[in-house]
């Protein structure tokens, strides 16, 4: 690929100039400004106090003078520039961008932009995860594409991730939700505390008389979670429930464990974390003085069952509301022996929902909660994830139901997946009208110089480097952006560019197919990457 190329350039350029020390790294990047040149490097900048030149800009001119000597020009590059106070910028010839096509339809849909970086590492992704007391609101939809969307790319960049349910089946929430169903059941309110919510009385309606309301009323909710989010086309790996940490011993062997590392111990009848050993500002209970364990003991137990199942990473989605829970953890598996950056937590922030211009609320005790379920019956899965892939999670995020719902191209969504549509329609009209793509070698791809045509070969050249920022940034929403850009620039190439007909020779329209089957590759990858069908037609 053309970065490569410069980089590999660019170091012969230092050596030729004999710039020691050498840089560890050559940065490249694309200018904000197209008229700045299609590649820019600060090498330098970064390299020029450290080999004693006088300022980077004259570091940078030799570089520029050297590299454009046609025995030193680098493929596909018209001409090296110095700008600023020493940036070197390469404007290039519109071949570089028929070799990304070539790259594009060599790699395919399996290949292209497929890194591996994380050298097969397994990774241990815990998303949603919320109470088993009811069905998932529309809020958790949010968690669910992002975790889903967030494991897809980490698969794409050579990981192993394992998609991990979190079920806190213990304690008083599952007990007030017991005695909400049993309630109702019996023509009743529900308790001080209780469940209110309309599927309350629908599920008490359902339950067999005789059934225990605690035991039944977990396994209606699993049921009904786990159908939700297979709509939505996610899928998990394991449904870890805190109810085995007991079972097992798992909470006894951590306390142990803890106590051999001297990391717990007893004072005032109860059972203490010493996490002032790592910064914290006071201790925290670990077993209270009645016996009961607090929130804290289990949530390290199952922390600690993770590292023990053989993930050397752990990355957890949390709720903002944790914010003050994270460090804690930190220190307790730190305590565990392990390096606190083993353990990622990602704080997403809530969802507002919004519909006919009045705001929707969501709680699982009131009598007016909007279902995940709601959600997708009204604008469909891959609406819903799109839409929830929008933002980064970790802003705010509001949503109009009915423009999610629209078919207009101010719906981000549809804009998308129209685009992939618009591919498929090519596709078909070409065969209609018996016209076969040729060998990409038999085509002269110098044919596609059109700015739209252009426009679109540069978005596909960044997808390599969106994928791999959105697994650094663990930011899938990076796709998202990617892709509402590619699809702008697809539906104005569709807009100016004609494939086949009236003043369009034959050459120029196997070019253009060359290049709509390019645009195909990349949008497949990414709505992959954010678990959305390409849809054939709309």
């Amino acid at each position: 690929m053309i970065r490569d190329d410069l980089t590999d350039a660019l170091r012969a350029a230092l050596a030729a100039l004999e710039v020691s020390p050498m840089p560890d790294a050559v940065m490249l990047e694309r200018p904000a400004k197209r008229e700045h040149g299609d590649w820019s490097s600060n090498v330098a900048l970064a390299s020029a106090k450290a080999a004693g030149w006088k300022n980077p800009r004259e570091l940078a001119t030799a570089i520029a003078g050297w590299l454009s000597d046609p025995a030193h020009l680098p493929p596909h590059v018209a001409s090296v520039e110095v700008a600023g106070p020493g940036f070197v910028n390469f404007r290039l010839h519109d071949t570089w961008l028929h070799a990304v096509l070539s790259a594009v339809v060599a790699g395919g849909v399996e290949h292209y932009a497929r890194h591996d970086v994380g050298g097969g590492q397994k990774v241990n992704v815990e998303f949603v995860s919320a109470n088993p007391t009811g069905p998932l609101h529309a809020g958790h939809g949010r968690w669910a594409a992002y975790g889903d969307a967030l494991c897809r790319v980490l698969e794409r960049t050579g990981y192993q991730p394992h998609r991990e349910f979190y079920l806190n089946d213990r304690g008083v929430q599952m007990q007030l939700f017991a005695e909400s169903l049993a309630a109702r059941a019996r023509g009743e309110e529900p308790p001080e505390g209780g469940y209110q919510g309309e599927y309350i009385t629908e599920w008490a309606a359902e339950m067999p008389d005789g059934a225990d309301p605690l035991e039944w009323g977990y396994e209606r909710v699993k049921l009904d979670v786990r159908e939700t989010l297979e709509r939505m086309g996610v899928h998990f790996d394991t449904w870890f429930s805190e109810r085995s940490l007991i079972e097992s011993g798992a909470m006894d062997d951590t306390l142990r464990e803890l106590r051999a590392r001297g990391a717990a111990y007893d004072a005032d009848g109860a059972v203490w974390l010493r996490t002032t050993d790592y910064g914290d500002d006071k201790d925290r209970v670990l077993v209270k003085s009645d016996g009961e364990p607090t929130y804290l003991l289990p949530d390290i137990a199952y922390h600690r069952s993770k590292f023990a199942r053989g993930f050397p990473l752990v990355i957890d989605v949390w709720g903002a509301d944790h914010h003050g829970y994270v460090a804690r953890m930190k220190m307790a598996i730190q305590a565990l022996g392990h390096d606190p950056a083993d353990l990622e937590v990602i704080l997403g922030q809530l969802v507002s929902l919004v519909k006919g211009g009045e705001p929707v609320r969501l709680s699982k005790r009131a009598g007016d909660i909007v279902t995940l379920s709601d959600v997708i019956d009204e604008v469909g899965p891959d609406a819903a994830r799109l839409t929830f892939l929008l933002q980064s999670i970790d802003t705010r995020q509001t949503i109009d139901l009915d423009v999610v719902a629209s078919e207009s191209m101010e719906n981000p969504v549809h804009y998308v997946r129209y685009a992939h549509a618009r591919i498929k329609s090519i596709e078909r009209v070409a065969e209609e009208r018996g016209v076969a793509r040729r060998d990409l070698g038999a085509v002269d791809l110098a044919r596609l110089t059109h700015e739209r045509e252009l426009d679109v070969l540069r978005s596909l050249s960044e997808l390599p480097d969106v994928v791999l920022d959105a697994r650094r940034d663990r930011g899938p929403h990076k796709v998202t952006t990617w892709v509402r850009e590619l699809a702008g620039r697809f539906h104005g190439f569709y807009h100016d560019c004609y494939v086949m007909g009236e003043g369009v020779d034959d050459d120029l329209t196997q070019a253009r197919l060359w290049l709509v089957e390019a645009a195909r590759v990349g949008l497949a990858i990414g709505l992959d990457l954010l678990g959305v069908e390409a849809p054939e037609r709309m």
